[in-house]
């Protein structure tokens, strides 16, 4: 993904009948799948391998994806990669795979939530209405904002160092976003990370330590004593311009 999140590809404000690209090559399992979905209104496209997701989304422009990594033609993580070349629609992973490192890897490189299989489709359900909801504007806050040496324009989803652009990764793009937007405020991690992963995530304090530190790397001038995005130890973190 290039420097934070590309022009915007999704029909805004969709969340009745919201369109939804299920990835999934099990027939009884997406069965299953289209059915509750299709129960809850949302407006479904199916496709059972990754290079027929690709064409689908490019051809549909879904509000949300949910993705299986193991399927037959490419893995699930080289269609979350093709997808962040243009896509900002959030990716819910669904998969069999429960290592950490495969989990990290998918967050990593652009899915917003990871589910492991077995799974409760409540909770599934919960999850991608949480994601829909994230994708509504972020609060209102400056346009423009820096850190360091790094220029961040929030309304063109752009970093810049030096002229130079930096990539940024979806989820470090959306937790930049949530403390500029509140410059000066403390933000809890709990708030956060409710934002940013959804309900049900707030124990998991490790996910924002790992991705605070990668983008203190990116954009602070001295990571290991930054100056602008600062750790409050047991409450949150704060912006500070």
């Amino acid at each position: 993904m290039s420097a934070a999140a590309p022009a915007r590809a999704l029909r805004s404000g969709a969340r009745t009948g919201a369109r939804v690209l299920l990835v999934e090559d099990e027939p009884g399992l997406l069965r299953a799948l289209l059915i509750n979905l299709r129960a809850r209104q949302y407006e479904v496209i199916t496709a059972t391998g990754g290079r027929e997701a690709l064409a689908s989304a490019a051809s549909r422009l879904p509000d949300a994806v949910i993705l299986d990594l193991g399927l037959p033609d490419i893995d699930g993580t080289e269609v979350i990669v093709e997808l962040r070349r243009w896509s900002t629609a959030p990716i819910i992973v669904l998969s069999g795979r429960a290592s950490p490192g495969d989990k990290i890897g998918a967050l990593d490189v652009g899915a917003d939530d990871y589910v492991t299989k077995p799974f409760s489709m409540a909770e599934l359900l919960a999850r991608l209405r949480a994601v829909l909801r994230r994708d509504d504007p972020a609060p209102a806050g400056p346009a423009v904002v820096t850190v360091g040496h790094c220029t961040i324009d929030l309304s063109a989803h752009t970093v810049e160092r030096d002229g130079e652009p930096v990539r940024l990764t979806p989820t470090e793009w959306r937790i930049l976003e949530s403390l500029a937007r509140r410059p000066g405020q403390l933000v809890g991690a709990r708030q956060l990370l409710t934002e940013i992963w959804g309900p049900g995530y707030e124990p998991r304090t490790n996910y924002l330590r790992f991705h605070m530190a990668r983008l203190r790397r990116k954009l602070e001038d001295d990571p290991a004593r930054p100056r602008h995005l600062l750790t409050e130890p047991g409450m949150g973190y704060r912006y500070r311009p």
